[in-house]
């Protein structure tokens, strides 16, 4: 098959992309349009959380794409109930709003803070974010993201997004004033560079929250969803947030997302809120079967284990190397290396071998890990033994 230069041009040219189409997807391996094949360890940015094509995925969606597709969200439907209880259950939130994307879903949170805050705080509006995070792409989740350059990309941006630094409290509690309505974070700054907030930020948020009666908002759009070890990154704290937002995982590779809340903070009132796609029955229902294998016995175990192989694994490659360590929480995982050579990697690592490697460097002095939840041993071996040879190749 001839690489379609045609098609390329018919696209709207947002990022870099390699001369590749990918043309079929299994488990942990994707194959391209010459029959190469390549071991995915980005799966979408952690979308992917069963791998490229589940049976779990492709059996749902092909189920309820001959019951119903969309009656719309002005009635209700079995799939979008059946998961809204499957999360309230799980977690400590009470009400589900389903979108199509995590950056949507982030948008809904804000929107919900800021209704809570005219209600219940005198019209307060502003929520403390943080350096370096990421909340999305739309006008309002890119000003509340901490990324560096994006105040002036689109500007004027969107106010009321003050910037602490995480980890920092006091830098957090010097911003809280009297149109202060929530802070909001991922526990795992993932584009940032794989930086979790410590357990002790974490109670410390929610004890200066309730001091100043504010909203405390966890980004899970990344973290959600098995991908730190356990269900939602926040069991792993203590602290039991306001609102939580996740996407990615949830849908394994489907537009799907939620906005989570408990009963107290649900404010919207008929027509803040909707989407015309939102909480379908398609998606929804691979949202079930993605909810019902993540929790089934011993999966989350599993998680567990391979992220400890994985950690392990990468501490010998920086020690071998030289590098500056790893980190990250459950499959969400970072390789700190000791120069700016991690882009050279990711080139080398797709392209240089007959079977290619895919990661991904958020910082050009590191590696980020997103396999699926469900990676085998031998993968992630042969994984470490690929990034292995990388590294040689890239700094003969």
């Amino acid at each position: 098959m001839k690489f379609d230069q045609s098609g390329v041009k018919a696209l709207m040219d947002i990022t870099p992309r390699p001369e590749l189409v990918f043309v079929r997807g299994q488990g942990a391996w994707l194959e391209d349009h010459l029959g190469k094949r390549y071991l995915d360890f980005v799966q979408g940015w952690a979308v992917n959380c069963l791998g490229h094509c589940p049976p779990e995925l492709t059996q749902a969606l092909n189920a309820q794409s001959e019951l119903l597709v969309n009656p719309s969200p002005a009635f209700y439907n079995t799939p979008s109930m059946e998961l809204a209880k499957r999360l309230t259950g799980a977690s400590c939130f009470d009400r589900i709003f389903f979108a199509n994307s995590g950056a949507e879903a982030n948008e809904g949170a804000i929107k919900l803070a800021r209704k809570w805050g005219r209600v219940k705080r005198n019209g307060a509006y502003k929520i403390i974010t943080f350096d370096h995070s990421f909340h999305g792409r739309t006008l309002a989740t890119m000003s509340a993201s901490g990324k560096p350059g994006w105040d002036t990309m689109f500007a004027p941006q969107v106010d009321g997004f003050p910037k602490a630094g995480l980890n920092d409290l006091d830098s957090v509690r010097a911003l809280v004033d009297d149109k202060t309505v929530a802070i909001m974070l991922e526990p795992v700054q993932g584009e940032g560079g794989v930086i979790p907030a410590t357990r002790e930020f974490m109670q410390g948020l929610r004890k200066l929250a309730d001091e100043h009666g504010l909203l405390l908002i966890v980004d899970e759009v990344q973290t959600g969803m098995g991908r730190t070890g356990t269900l939602f990154a926040y069991e792993q704290t203590g602290v039991t947030p306001d609102i939580m937002t996740l996407g990615k995982g949830i849908g394994a590779g489907v537009p799907l997302a939620a906005l989570c809340a408990r009963e107290e903070v649900c404010v919207f009132a008929y027509g803040d809120q909707g989407g015309t796609y939102n909480g379908n029955p398609l998606m929804t229902a691979v949202g079930v079967a993605v909810f019902d294998t993540l929790t089934a016995p011993g999966f989350l175990e599993a998680v567990n284990a391979r992220a400890q192989q994985l950690s392990e694994g990468l501490l010998a490659l920086s020690a071998k190397w030289g590098m500056k360590g790893e980190r990250g929480t459950g499959l969400l995982r970072a390789l700190i290396l000791d120069r700016d050579d991690a882009v050279a990697m990711v080139d080398t690592a797709r392209d240089w071998t007959p079977k290619g490697l895919l990661l991904n460097a958020p910082r050009p002095s590191l590696l980020r890990f997103m396999p699926a939840l469900n990676v085998t041993a031998e993968e992630i071996d042969l994984m470490l033994a690929m990034l292995d040879d990388v590294v040689a190749k890239v700094r003969a």
